[in-house]
């Protein structure tokens, strides 16, 4: 097998310091460094995400985008914002309130976290689902009156 000048020098290195290729760590472009270790990537607990739903003032009703996307609101019913995360509900309702990648709707009407709409979805084991899941949820709650808005 024909290695390139770098990958030979790369290989006699290991040689030299008795690595094995799995062990090795490497600089990035950043100045730290990063690990080759394919191990690192199999022990990593898998990532998980979040569906939630933060129940809004009533005045949101009163906004006009917010009303044309909800035509059949019954006033009385509640309005809601659905969103997805990596991040668990909690953390994720005080970054809205702080204006963190927030959205202008639960940043500014958000009142508080309604697990009783959502806690039986999470956790969720991969971020498409979760998409989907936020979708039909926001979906549901809509066709159940209540205002709703999700991305």
């Amino acid at each position: 097998m024909m290695f390139s000048i770098s990958s030979q020098r790369f290989l006699m290195s290991l040689k030299l310091f008795n690595c094995h290729r799995d062990d090795v760590q490497l600089p990035n472009i950043h100045g730290s460094w990063f690990s080759i270790n394919s191990n690192n990537y199999h022990n990593r607990p898998m990532k998980k995400y979040y569906v939630y739903v933060i129940e809004l003032d009533p005045l949101v009703a009163d906004q006009r985008k917010f009303r044309d996307k909800n035509p059949k609101y019954i006033k009385g019913n509640g309005c809601v914002y659905v969103g997805q995360s990596a991040r668990k509900p909690n953390l994720r309702f005080e970054q809205h309130k702080e204006g963190y990648k927030s959205n202008k709707y639960a940043k500014r009407f958000g009142l508080k976290l309604r697990p009783d709409l959502f806690e039986k979805y999470n956790p969720i084991p991969t971020r498409k689902d979760a998409e989907e899941i936020e979708q039909m949820l926001g979906r549901e709650l809509r066709g159940r009156g209540y205002g709703v808005w999700y991305n």
